[in-house]
Parts: C-alpha cells; structure tokens; sequence
C-alpha cells in the first residue's frame, strides 16, 4: 500500500468535501473548509483514530470495505474511487464479486431520506450504511461488528431485532433471506467473502443449514412487510418496510415508514428525536 499517497489523498478530498453535499449543516464555525476527521469518520462507520492513523500513513492495510466506505463518505466519483482502490493495495471491485458500492445517484436519493430510517444491504446482505434515522429507530448500528453486520447471520444465527413477529413470520423471513442468499451465490461463484459467508453460516446454524439444502430460489425475500417495531423509549410502532432494489450495483434498501397523522408516525418521529439525541 502507498500509505502516504493514500494518506494524502484522503486529507485533499476531505478538504474539498462541502459539508451540505453530504446532509451536515453549514453553520459553525471551521477552521478550515471541507468536512472535520470526525465527520468523515461518522459517515464512513470507521473510528476518527483509525482515520487519522489513515491520513498520516500510520496503518497500512485498510480492508476493500473501509476503502469503498471512506470512497462513499467522500463522494468520490468512478475514476477517483479506483485510484483510492489502487493506492490501497486492492483491486478495483468488478462485476464478478459483490460490490458495497453506493453510487452518486443513489447516495442522493438517501440524502434526501435523512429523516426517514433507511438502510443498505449489499447482495450478500452485508450492511453497507444505515442513517441516523435507523440507527435511533433500530439501535446503533456503528456497534454491530463482524457477521454481527450481516442480515442473514443476526435474523438466524443471533436472532437480534426490535421488529416483533410471531414464529411463523419469523420463519418465512429466515427461508426468504436464504432462497435470496441462494440466488446471490449463483450470481456471484467467485466472490471468496461469500462462499466463507455461506460457510460459517452453515457451521453456525443446523436453522440454514436445513433452509441451504432445501431452499427453493423462488421464494424470493418478501419486498414489502408490515413491521412492529419494540421502540425501548417510545414503545411499539407499526411501520411499513419496503425493500427496493438497485439493479446495477444489485443492493438492498429498506426503508422504513408510518401512515401519516397517526399515532405511529407521531411515535416515529418521537423515536427518531430521542434515539438521535442520546446517539449525539
């Protein structure tokens, strides 16, 4: 890895970063133009240490995911993202893995969701970015670390969420997840991530296990489903949850939202007050 010219190219496109271009107020006063260590570092989900240890050539060997991530927080267009990609050490992600890639177009679409919880699952269902506004709704997601930051893995393996659902739903969910993970696998033969993925799921869980050798790639995970999410602060919230589909970076966003003037979309926005205050 050319550390220093990686580096350097972080700190140059940070500083040409305008703060309103990526959701942050202007106001304030700032030393310098562009977006603060800790801005970048928040919008990267990566810590301002292990930024700043980035920007000064200190560590040396950031994951293909960190790069694509830090290529997102900065806006960086194609041409830019694969000379970032190059001075990491990695090869520029093509079409036969999986890419965690948000594209400029769909990253203004998210931008103007700010206020709405949304989040991005890559094909594997990998968590690519969640808002604030899903982080207060659902827990902070900048926590989760490892498989713990793949759908699949928490829905089978841990079982960890504040949406509500009853056995049977729960159950559906699982066998969708996997018949979708099925036809990922078919997509991508090549991708190793995935195949270690498929793997530790395998060892994990005899629940996939049984659902990978029985899994009918027909039964595509539902697009669409009413949620009851357990809010610890404002209690119960019934949400609508749609999942949409970028066909050509092939990513999942789920999104997340209440019928207007009523008692859940006032409890939804309590939520997201609350949960982003004690997240601040």
């Amino acid at each position: 890895m050319e550390s220093s010219e990686f580096g350097r190219m972080l700190r140059h496109r940070r500083d040409r970063v305008e703060p309103a271009s990526v959701g942050l107020p202007e106001g304030g006063r700032r030393r310098a133009s562009g977006l603060r260590r800790e801005e970048v570092a928040h919008l990267a989900g990566i810590s301002v240490d292990y930024l700043t240890r980035l920007e000064q050539g200190r560590a040396t060997s950031p994951s293909a995911q960190v790069v694509e991530a830090l290529a997102r927080a900065l806006r960086l267009p194609d041409a830019d993202r694969d000379v970032l990609f190059r001075l990491a050490g990695h090869v520029t992600p093509g079409r036969e893995v999986i890419s965690s890639r948000v594209s400029p177009s769909v990253q203004r679409l998210l931008d103007r969701l700010a206020h709405t919880p949304v989040v991005v699952y890559d094909a594997a269902w990998n968590l690519v970015i969640a808002n604030d506004a899903y982080d207060a709704l659902m827990g902070e997601t900048t926590t989760w670390r490892g498989r713990e930051r793949n759908a699949v893995w928490r829905n089978i393996v841990l079982e960890s969420s504040r949406a509500l659902s009853t056995r049977a739903e729960t159950e559906a969910l699982q066998a969708g997840l996997v018949a979708d993970l099925r036809l990922t696998a078919a997509r991508y033969p090549g991708d190793q991530p995935l195949r270690r993925l498929i793997a530790d799921l395998r060892a994990a869980s005899r629940r996939f296990a049984d659902l990978w050798e029985s899994a009918d790639p027909s039964r595509h995970h539902e697009p669409a489903r009413h949620k009851i999410i357990d809010h610890p602060t404002v209690g119960r919230i019934a949400l609508d949850c749609d999942t949409l589909t970028v066909a050509v970076e092939d990513l999942r966003i789920m999104v997340y939202t209440a019928e207007p003037g009523t008692e859940d979309a006032e409890r939804l926005a309590l939520a997201t007050v609350v949960g982003n205050q004690a997240l601040g």
